[in-house]
């Protein structure tokens, strides 16, 4: 190929496809072959300048000492100093006097939405709007009552209230006819209410006793809320809530954080969830 070249003196190889195309051995430019040292030189001094080569489990240690995890927690630790005077302030004030300083109480809105989300936000939704058959927490409808301290307590503590099932005491005509009368906003019209003993839990005029945990059937605010409301409320009638005596009973049960978060992670949560709106 070589001998019948047909570009002399081009300094190609003699290696030519269709006539024209043709391999070139011309040296390479020179910043490029400066380029390509100088990054050969930099990966050698990088090498010793951070960990890089693998010595059996580990690497070496570069010069600087430098590691990711390091910087990771210089990163942490600078912000756990910025975080420290707000801290020390939490740990030693009540969720009530934390609402009322303005400054600590937007610092504990703020620092609260990580705990909030990874605690609360699977039942009771991103921003408080509730999930099916969980609490809305950005209303001020509170069946343990929404005071702060109430709010403090529920966290820690949990709540599990309890509904007896009626439907073994109680005809289906009469659940029909106390589920009208909860649709309607009014039970304590209905006599059943008072001759079946449902203001020992939902008082003389149907808006619950907090103590107990009772709802406010007034409201038309539902805990179970599903598209055929009445069909739901005459469920929760007959089968009632927690009711361990009944299989079909429905579970509603605020499961206890006390022992899972700190303290101040609590004061954290309730002034949260009073700022969410609802409040008492």
């Amino acid at each position: 190929m070589a001998d019948k070249n047909p570009f002399p003196g081009e300094n190609n190889t003699g290696h030519i496809w269709d006539d024209n195309l043709r391999e070139l051995s011309n040296p390479p430019p020179r910043w490029w072959m400066i380029a390509f040292w100088a990054s050969i030189i930099w990966f050698i001094v990088y090498g010793f300048i951070y960990p890089m080569y693998p010595i059996g489990h580990e690497s070496t240690k570069g010069f600087t000492g430098w590691t990711q995890i390091k910087e990771f927690q210089e990163g942490v630790d600078e912000v756990e100093a910025v975080r420290a005077e707000f801290e020390t302030k939490i740990a030693a004030m009540t969720a009530d006097q934390i609402l009322a300083d303005e400054g600590l109480s937007a610092y504990t809105i703020a620092s609260a939405k990580v705990l909030f989300g990874d605690n609360c936000a699977a039942c009771h939704g991103s921003g408080g709007q509730g999930g099916p058959s969980f609490p809305v927490l950005a209303d001020d409808e509170w069946i343990y009552g929404g005071a702060i301290g109430t709010i403090e307590q529920t966290i820690a503590m949990g709540r599990k209230g309890v509904m007896t099932a009626h439907g073994k005491i109680l005809s289906a005509d009469e659940i029909e006819s106390l589920a009208q009368s909860v649709m309607e906003g009014d039970p304590a019209t209905n006599p059943l209410f008072l001759q079946k003993g449902c203001i020992a839990c939902h008082g003389m005029d149907g808006k619950g006793l907090q103590a107990l945990g009772a709802a406010n059937l007034t409201d038309s605010v539902w805990r179970f809320a599903e598209a055929d409301q009445l069909a739901s409320v005459k469920y929760t009638i007959a089968h009632g809530v927690n009711d361990s005596t009944d299989p079909q009973t429905r579970e509603a049960e605020m499961p206890a954080f006390g022992d899972r978060l700190s303290k101040d992670d609590i004061k954290k949560l309730a002034v949260f969830v009073y700022k969410l709106g609802g409040g008492q």
